[in-house]
């Protein structure tokens, strides 16, 4: 019979080995989602607890953060600027309000207005400079440190937080600069704008780098290399002849010759001769074999010496003869104005004595009328003076001129003004011969004319005077000093005895504009009416009058300021009243020996109207055309009357040319009498 199974023993047997031998799956799941979070949460915990925050890590514990630290920061660099991953390496642990106090200026937090932010960079930056002026160890960074180097690692800390703050200012500085040199920038742009808006553009063509003046700046360099090098041929010539050289002599004086005809009177490079270079070359070679031969550096500047002192004796002589010929110039009569005089006066008395008459005579007296006083023996230079005057006057036929010349131009003046009347004016022309009363025993100035000492000075001259050395007198020498109609302005009330006013003309001058208005300008009780000329320093009392003297030094102001004859308002009623031609005739007794001031009208009128002038507008009149030829356009174009005091004189060849047109423009060239003496412009 079968046995049976032993099916407890096996069945036990056999579970045994199953439980033995393998892990239900449900356990193993159980462990994954719930036991192992759990003791990780709680391994991880257990560690936080024993690293305390205000401990320092231990090395073991450092380790394992640096790792960590490394590995996200290595992630974050795709996405992060530099600044801000330098800033989460060295900052604190990781905080969100943290992070808002270190946010970079750069960075704008979204719901937060710009005032609250700038503030809050300011309070930072703020602690940041306290931080660094008064460092505390709660404020310096915990960086890592061993233990065995505690006082090194403090002062790294103290280093680095130093190095951040010092960043920081840095920046801080940067901004402020930056914006300081943007105010700048503004100021003078602003300050430019200004500048220009000033700037006369008119002006700036006078100085026009394409002028033909500028194209070359260099224009005459190689003319100045020739002159020296025949300055240094001159040299060397003198040494060569000292030494017996007389090869290198005869080859100098060649070549000199050359250099001298090559340049002429060349002054640009464009005037020289096309030889000129080669000449140059060959002059340069010589000089080359002389200094060889020659040199004596001594020699040679005292040889340079020499004729630097005699060039410079050559330039004072010729000033001297250049000033000499100048005021004899001034002095003389063109031949055309000469030949225009003697034939109108040849005509005039060819005419019959009813036709010699001007019209209009009632007029001469009437003082409700405008009266121009002119003195002059110059027939052209009256003519303008006259027509300048009526063309440029409102009322001509209100416009009355008293001419006075001499007995030589008598009949040349009354023979021009017969055959070229000034429109509706009224003229008179008379002879200062024929006043009866003007002589020797009224007359101070007569007077010494007829004295010895006088004429001695005058006429007598001296064999011994050379050229130059006579110019220095000869400028008191001028005729118009021995003339009776320089002086006959001091007695205006004797030659027009029933008139008011008067207003007094020199014959040098052009008149532009309506002179009328000076009848109603109210001269305060003064005599004359004037332009002043004084500036800082010039054209004031001690320039003309000699205050050394004590009755000159006692009675006036040295820094009193001058004025100027050529067009002065004079009121005669006034004059008359204060005796202004006794005045004159004390003061010029007193100075029979030149002793008070040198020959003249303006000396002796500035003593005789001294605080008697009530000055004018300087437009009235515009003097310096006859010396100055800097005179600014707008300001001759805006005078009523241009004044040519000098010696360049505009009917004289040495008138300066720019001025000239101011009056040329009243001539008639195309005038019969002109054209057969040859006058022209």
């Amino acid at each position: 019979m079968p046995q049976p199974r032993r099916i407890s023993s096996g069945y036990g047997y056999g579970r045994n080995r199953i439980g033995s031998s393998a892990i239900p799956p449900y356990i193993l799941l159980l462990f994954l989602f719930i036991l192992a979070p759990s003791l990780f949460l709680l391994g991880r915990n257990g560690v936080n607890a024993r690293i305390h925050p205000d401990e320092k890590p231990t090395n073991d514990n450092r380790k394992t953060v640096d790792w960590r630290e490394k590995l996200a920061i290595k992630h974050l660099k795709s996405s992060l600027t530099k600044e801000v991953v330098e800033s989460i390496r060295d900052s604190e642990p990781w905080s969100l309000d943290n992070f808002r106090k270190h946010l970079p200026v750069s960075w704008k937090i979204d719901g937060v207005d710009d005032a609250q932010q700038n503030s809050s960079t300011d309070a930072n930056a703020k602690n940041a400079h306290d931080k660094l002026d008064n460092p505390k160890d709660s404020d310096v960074p915990r960086l890592p440190k061993d233990d065995s180097d505690e006082s090194q690692d403090v002062d790294t800390r103290l280093k680095f937080a130093r190095r951040k703050l010092r960043e920081i200012r840095r920046e801080k500085r940067a901004t402020e600069l930056l914006r300081q040199d943007d105010e700048a920038l503004v100021k003078l742009e602003n300050a430019a704008i200004e500048r220009s808006k000033a700037v006369d553009s008119a002006v700036l063509g006078k100085y026009s780098i394409w002028r033909k003046e500028n194209e070359n700046e260099n224009s005459d360099t190689t003319v100045r290399l020739m002159r020296d090098q025949m300055i240094m041929a001159r040299v060397y010539l003198a040494l060569a002849k000292s030494s017996n050289k007389n090869s290198i002599y005869q080859e100098l004086q060649t070549r000199l010759k050359e250099s001298q005809r090559t340049l002429g009177e060349a002054t640009m490079d464009a005037d020289l001769h096309h030889s000129a270079p080669e000449k140059i070359k060959a002059m340069g070679q010589v000089l080359s074999k002389a200094k060889e031969e020659l040199y004596d550096c001594k020699a040679i500047t005292q040889r340079l010496r020499a004729m630097l002192q005699s060039a410079d004796e050559q330039v004072r002589s010729l000033k001297k003869q250049s000033t000499f010929l100048s005021q004899l110039a001034a002095k003389t009569i063109p031949n055309g104005i000469h030949c225009l005089s003697m034939r109108l006066t040849i005509d005039y008395y060819l005419l019959p004595i009813e036709k010699r008459q001007f019209p209009k005579s009632e007029n001469l007296e009437n003082p409700e009328l405008y009266h121009y006083a002119l003195f002059s023996d110059n027939v052209l230079a009256a003519s303008v003076v006259v027509n300048s005057t009526i063309m440029n006057a409102k009322e001509p036929e209100k416009h009355v001129f008293h001419l006075v010349t001499d007995k030589l131009n008598f009949g040349a003046m009354n023979m021009w003004f017969l055959l070229n009347p000034p429109g509706e004016a009224t003229i008179h022309v008379e002879n200062v011969d024929d006043f009866k009363w003007l002589n020797s025993s009224n007359c101070p100035v007569l007077r010494q004319l007829e004295s010895a000492a006088m004429k001695e000075y005058y006429f007598k001259s001296d064999p011994k005077t050379t050229l130059s050395a006579g110019s220095s007198n000869l400028k008191y020498r001028n005729p118009k000093y021995l003339s009776m109609l320089n002086h006959l302005r001091f007695y205006l009330p004797q030659v027009y005895p029933k008139l008011d006013k008067i207003l007094f003309l020199d014959d040098d001058i052009v008149v532009q504009k309506d002179l009328t208005g000076l009848w109603e300008v109210d001269l305060n009780g003064n005599v004359n009416g004037a332009v002043e000329t004084c500036g800082e320093s010039f054209h004031r009392f001690d320039k003309y009058l000699n205050f050394s003297n004590p009755h000159i030094a006692r009675n006036f102001d040295p820094n009193a300021c001058g004025w100027a004859y050529g067009m002065n308002i004079f009121d005669l009623k006034e004059w008359k009243k204060k005796d202004i031609t006794g005045i004159y005739h004390k003061w010029q007794n007193m100075n029979e020996d030149r002793v008070l001031w040198k020959l003249g009208t303006l000396p002796p009128g500035l003593l005789t109207f001294y605080k008697l002038t009530h000055p004018l507008d300087k437009s009235w009149h515009v003097l310096g055309l006859g010396y100055n030829p800097s005179i600014d356009r707008s300001d001759i174009d805006n005078a009523a009357v241009i004044h040519y005091n000098g010696n360049m004189k505009p009917w004289l060849e040495l008138a300066m040319t720019k001025y000239r047109p101011y009056w040329t423009k009243y001539i008639k060239y195309d005038h019969p009498y002109i054209r057969a003496c040859n006058l022209s412009e």
